[in-house]
C-alpha cells in the first residue's frame, strides 16, 4: 500500500512525459525472462545431540556464497493495479556448513551444491504509473525441487521444499522492452535436514546430521527482469 499511496504522490508531483509502450500493462498475458543472483542460507536447529564417544557437535553457516538464477516470466492482467505472475526458474548455488565440537578444538566444515528448480506463483501489486518507470511489490508461495542432490554426503537435504516469499521492485519502460529489477526475499517453511541416512557408506558422518534437530531455508535473490 505504500508503494501506491507513494506512486499516486509522484504522479501529482511530477510533469508529463512522453511514454515509452503506453499500452504494454494492458495485455492480457505477457511473457519475459529474467536472470539474477542470490545467495542461500539456512536457520539450523542444534539438537545437542551427544554421540557414544562423548562429542556433541554444533553446526552454523558462517558465510555465503553466491548463486546465479535464471527464469521465465508469465504475467496475467487483473486489474490496473494487480496481475498474477508465474515465474519459474533454476537456481544454481551452495550452503556451507560448519561444525564445532563443545569439548575440544576439533572442527569440520562441508558444504552442500543445490540446483532448484523452483515454481512460485506471486500476486504482484503495482502503484501507478509515473512517466516510465512504476514501482511494486509482490507476495506469493512457492514450491522448488532439489535436481542434483548427492545422497553419499555428510548432510544431505531433502528433495523438496516449500514456502513464501515477498519482493519488491520497479518497471523501467524502455522504448522496445520493460527493464525491472527486483529484490526477492524467500523463507521455505519445511525442515530440509533428511534424516533417514541408512544409505550413508561413512557412518562416522552420521554425528553430522544428528547434531541438527531442523534446517529451513532461506535465500535473498537480486533479480533483473525483461519483459
Amino acid at each position: 500500500m505504500l508503494l501506491l499511496f507513494t506512486g499516486v504522490f509522484f504522479v501529482h508531483a511530477q510533469k508529463e512525459k512522453v511514454k515509452n509502450q503506453p499500452y504494454i500493462d494492458n495485455r492480457l498475458i505477457h511473457l519475459g525472462f529474467f536472470v539474477g543472483m542470490h545467495i542461500q542460507d539456512m536457520v539450523l536447529r542444534n539438537s545437542g545431540y551427544v554421540a557414544e564417544n562423548g562429542e556433541s557437535w554444533f553446526a552454523e553457516i558462517p558465510s555465503y556464497a553466491p548463486g546465479f538464477s535464471v527464469g521465465l516470466i508469465s504475467d496475467l492482467y487483473l486489474n490496473r493495479y494487480m496481475s498474477l505472475r508465474f515465474s519459474p526458474l533454476l537456481a544454481f548455488g551452495e550452503k556451507k556448513f560448519s561444525y564445532k565440537e563443545a569439548n575440544s578444538e576439533q572442527t569440520f566444515s562441508t558444504q552442500v551444491r543445490s540446483t532448484y528448480l523452483t515454481l512460485p506463483i506471486d500476486l504482484r501489486l503495482n502503484s501507478m504509473r509515473l512517466n516510465n518507470y512504476r514501482p511494486y511489490i509482490l507476495a506469493g508461495v512457492y514450491g522448488a525441487f532439489d535436481l542434483g542432490r548427492k545422497k553419499d554426503q555428510p548432510i544431505l537435504l531433502k528433495g523438496t521444499d516449500f514456502g513464501i516469499q515477498i519482493g519488491l521492485g520497479c518497471d523501467f519502460y524502455m522504448p522496445l522492452f520493460k527493464f525491472c529489477p527486483e529484490i526477492r526475499f524467500s523463507f521455505g517453511l519445511l525442515d530440509l535436514i533428511e534424516k533417514d541416512r541408512s544409505g550413508i557408506q561413512d557412518k562416522q558422518n552420521l554425528k553430522y546430521t544428528e547434531a541438527l534437530s531442523s534446517g529451513k531455508s532461506r535465500m535473498i535473490s537480486l533479480i533483473f527482469n525483461f519483459e
